[in-house]
């Protein structure tokens, strides 16, 4: 039998060739497929966590954009509050001064009217003492009860009303 015969060399080659096969099937092609499917699953969960990660992210955007409007909207109610405690203040210390100044226009009058009344009071002892002198020269000599003349003189006065 010659082995580089041709015919023979087929049956070696094929018979070779099947028992690699049957081995690398056995040996190798299952740990090979059992890899490339892990990988593959691998690879898949990667683009199942990148999506899930662009997800969150685009959650994350929306929570942080409302985030921000809620904040903007206190923000513009703060703004109002304070822009509405501030007219309350300005209007508060507004009537308050006010208030002052009736007061003290009030105090002002009173003062004037008991001023008006001093002088009315000084004018009508001014008066009276200047009656009573008139009086005593007219007649030409001291009038005896003096204390008493000076009764009669500021009762009379005193039913003369001033204006």
């Amino acid at each position: 039998m010659n082995l580089l015969h041709p015919e023979t060399l087929v049956f070696w080659t094929t018979l070779f060739f099947l028992l690699f096969f049957f081995l690398f099937v056995k040996m190798a092609w299952k740990p090979i497929l059992k890899t490339i499917k892990e990988r593959e699953k691998s690879i898949e969960d990667a683009l199942l966590e990148a999506d899930k990660a662009r997800e969150e992210m685009a959650q994350l955007k929306a929570d942080n954009q409302k985030i921000l409007n809620e904040a903007r909207a206190q923000r513009d109610e703060m703004l109002k509050e304070a822009k509405t405690l501030k007219e309350q203040i300005i209007s508060k210390a507004r009537e308050e001064a006010q208030a002052e100044a009736g007061k003290e226009i009030a105090k002002a009058k009173q003062v004037i009217e008991s001023e008006k009344q001093a002088a009315i009071k000084e004018l009508k002892n001014q008066v009276s003492e200047l009656s009573i002198n008139i009086a005593e020269k007219v007649l030409g000599e001291e009038l005896k009860d003096k204390n008493e003349q000076v009764k009669q003189v500021e009762k009379l006065i005193s039913d003369i009303k001033f204006n």
